[in-house]
């Protein structure tokens, strides 16, 4: 038995010898993870105390804390992320820990997490082996646009955006000249720093073997917003078809992408934007064809048969913190009442006028009461810090996120 016992343990320990030989002979797995404001990341680290309340993500939650409750330091992830405003761009870069989400300074450290957190820490669990992520986000960016790819050709105004600028007097050769400026402006941004982190990666990971190399595993795009609201630019997004100038710029991109870093099976990761949740547990039909319409858009190039098994698209509405969502309808239920009373609509209880401010202010408050527990409020104080358009800043939901993008860009499917 104590031959067998010893026996066992000496094949586990130069299986784990073994083990740390391959890793140490493969090249470095560099990530790439670019986008808008939800890649940027506006959940507050104190958000993530609220994860342990929900057993889908108690277990995430174990792996993005130590034990005592603070976010761990990954000891083999490391990252360069580049965003800013127009006049303060510039590179945060270090371990991978939480802090790397939207920054007011670039290069201090910040207060909140995007998907790159868990993306790190499930990625560096799957593959026992240095990572580097290369993150670059900045908010309020289109595709159509600002990220806009060499091969998607200039920006065209449709015949509708013109005749508004005629009827608002605008100069339309300056508008065109502006829109020139800008298009692929960001794309360029984050090609140049990307090439920039790889032409010298020791400079960020100080422990890099340039002998082994690095090899570029995937790219996650998470964005959307930008694009989802524009009416101008997309006249027809409430019909079938009226999103498609998303997929084939979305094409383009991956395949410039791909082709600008010479590699040409790179996996590529899209987050569908997922911002309302379930389109089935919309409160109103009013925006269900726009959102459901953008959404299948920006799937759509994972179904393209050139993409096929190199390109995945990870619907986020999913992750979507209902609870926070069902505060959120209620909370405008009690405004909307509000506004009854004091225009009175005569569907409620003020129609004749008799109520005075204080009795309204009782019924406001009784009928609150009756929506809304102050336990769901005592949820969201923690779970809650930003709007709905950044996923309620919910780590929750970003952790989920950020975890499903690396389970995707690891797949063998």
């Amino acid at each position: 038995m104590k031959v067998l016992v010893i026996s066992i343990f000496s094949f586990l320990f130069s299986f784990h010898c073994f083990s740390k030989f391959l890793a140490a002979d493969r090249p470095l797995k560099v990530f790439i993870l670019c986008g808008q404001s939800n890649m940027e990341g506006h959940a507050k680290i104190s958000t993530i105390e609220a994860m342990k309340m929900d057993p889908v993500t108690r277990p995430i939650y174990k792996q993005m804390v130590d034990l005592k409750g603070n976010p761990i330091t990954c000891e083999k992830v490391w990252i360069s992320y580049f965003t800013g405003g127009r006049d303060n761009m510039g590179e945060g870069s270090g371990k991978l820990t939480a802090g790397y989400g939207s920054r007011r300074v670039p290069a201090e450290m910040g207060e909140k997490i995007g998907p790159e957190f868990t993306f790190g820490i499930y990625a560096q669990k799957a593959l026992k082996e240095p990572i580097l992520i290369i993150k670059t986000a900045w908010g309020g960016k289109s595709i159509h646009t600002d990220f806009r790819p060499p091969s998607a050709g200039p920006y065209l105004f449709n015949e509708n955006e013109i005749e508004n600028f005629k009827r608002r007097g605008k100069n339309i050769n300056e508008i065109k000249a502006d829109k020139a400026e800008q298009t692929g402006r960001f794309y360029r941004l984050m090609m140049d720093h990307v090439k920039k982190v790889l032409s010298d990666i020791k400079r960020v990971y100080p422990d890099y073997n340039q002998k082994k190399g690095y090899e570029l595993a995937g790219f996650a795009w998470f964005q959307g917003w930008n694009d989802m609201v524009a009416s101008g630019t997309y006249p027809n997004r409430g019909q079938p078809g009226g999103y498609d100038a998303y997929t084939d710029c979305l094409a383009h991109f991956i395949r410039d992408v791909r082709k600008d870093l010479n590699a040409p099976k790179m996996k590529f990761v899209i987050g569908v934007m997922g911002v309302g949740g379930p389109l089935e547990k919309y409160a109103s039909p009013r925006y269900v064809p726009i959102h459901g319409n953008f959404r299948n858009a920006m799937a759509a190039p994972a179904i393209m048969p050139e993409f096929k098994g190199n390109v995945f698209a990870v619907r986020t509405a999913k992750f979507w913190d209902m609870r926070l969502k069902v505060l959120e309808d209620n909370q405008e239920r009690v405004k909307q009442m509000a506004g009854f009373l004091k225009n009175k609509h005569k569907d409620h209880a003020n129609r004749d006028g008799s109520m005075t401010a204080q009795e309204q202010k009782e019924y406001i408050e009784k009928y609150r009461t009756k929506l809304i527990s102050e336990k769901e409020e005592a949820y969201a104080r923690i779970a809650k810090s930003n709007g709905g358009y950044h996923y309620y800043g919910s780590a929750k939901t970003m952790a989920q996120i950020g975890k499903a993008f690396a389970e995707a860009v690891l797949s063998t499917d």
